[in-house]
């Protein structure tokens, strides 16, 4: 698969004032972002998280030309974003939290309409992603409401189909189901999913939603202190770090003997001993319920998955 966006020894310096006496301040030389390296095939999506202050806003500006890096080289879709900027505009889409791309006086219909002219797009492709965008984000009911008038949810869906409406090869989403409800995000990530599966787009997501990134990406890049600490899948990202699903299985009687299976460890038993909860460290859930039922008689059963925020967490708590 070609390569899409590509980083290599990327940096991005500030500098700060700060206090160095009762009147005088000092300057300070901070790195946002702090070599890193990244490749990103073509219609993979992405997710690309850590906690406030980490370097991600700021190495998506310098991915969409916003921002000038201080060393290092970046290409998107083959181009120089800062000086290939007009060009490389065209074949990305953005959505950034409270940037807008849609006229707020204006109904959706009329917003798109603009986006056509503006990036020149020919009508027959611009009414197909259209109609696509409306049958999966359910927008019919919502194209002749201005802007202003639409929640936050119903505005979100169409400031995503603003950045596709034009065909770019990579969006970049920050934050796309932040203060969404239930319902609104549901149908958010159904979309993504649908569009990620296609594969025809690039989709870097960043997000503090670990929901978001659980239930959309395979790939998953943590930053940290404008450094990569973890680029890899969740499941590697897990096993990093020790996390274990859980088996939870309520018996009619306790068992006679202990059921012991090789990978997997009692955690817990009940005050009653009729409640058992193990930790799976190499063991199959199936070998495991398969053991306990042939000891007594199953009344429930729960396979927990291990939180992403716990595992998150902790690497955050490491670094």
């Amino acid at each position: 698969m070609s390569t899409v966006i590509e980083m290599q020894g990327l940096r991005k310096e500030f500098t700060v004032r700060v206090r160095a006496g009762r009147l005088r301040r000092a300057k300070r030389t901070v790195a946002a972002v702090d070599g890193v390296d990244l490749a990103v095939p073509r219609g993979e999506l992405l997710g690309y998280i850590g906690p406030n202050g980490a370097g991600k806003s700021t190495t998506l500006k310098m991915l969409t030309g916003i921002l000038t890096p201080t060393a290092g080289t970046v290409r998107v879709c083959g181009l120089v974003p800062v000086p290939q900027r007009t060009r490389l505009a065209r074949r990305i889409g953005v959505v950034f939290g409270q940037r807008s791309l849609l006229w707020w006086d204006l109904p959706l219909r009329d917003s798109f309409d603009l986006l056509r002219h503006i990036y020149r797009v020919p009508a027959a492709g611009h009414a197909a992603r259209l109609r696509r965008c409306r049958s999966l984000l359910e927008l019919d009911g919502l194209l002749d409401t201005p802007v202003r008038q639409l929640s936050l949810g119903q505005r979100m869906r169409g400031e995503i189909t603003a950045a596709l409406l034009h065909g770019p090869e990579v969006l970049f989403l920050d934050e796309p189901t932040i203060g969404l409800d239930v319902v609104s995000k549901q149908a958010v990530r159904g979309f993504l999913a649908e569009l990620g599966a296609a594969g025809e787009t690039t989709v870097v997501l960043t997000t503090h939603d670990l929901n978001d990134i659980e239930k959309l990406c395979r790939r998953l890049v943590v930053i940290d202190n404008g450094r990569v600490v973890h680029d890899g899948s969740l499941a590697q990202l897990h096993q990093r770090y020790g996390s274990t699903r859980q088996v939870v299985v309520d018996l009619d009687e306790p068992p006679a003997e202990p059921v012991t299976v090789p990978g997997a460890r009692l955690v817990s038993t009940g005050s009653d001993g009729r409640r058992l909860t193990y930790a799976l460290a190499g063991a199959e859930a199936g070998e495991l319920v398969a053991r306990l039922a042939g000891a007594g008689a199953l009344r429930d059963l729960t396979v927990l998955e291990p939180a992403i925020e716990d595992v998150v967490t902790r690497l955050y708590t490491d670094r």
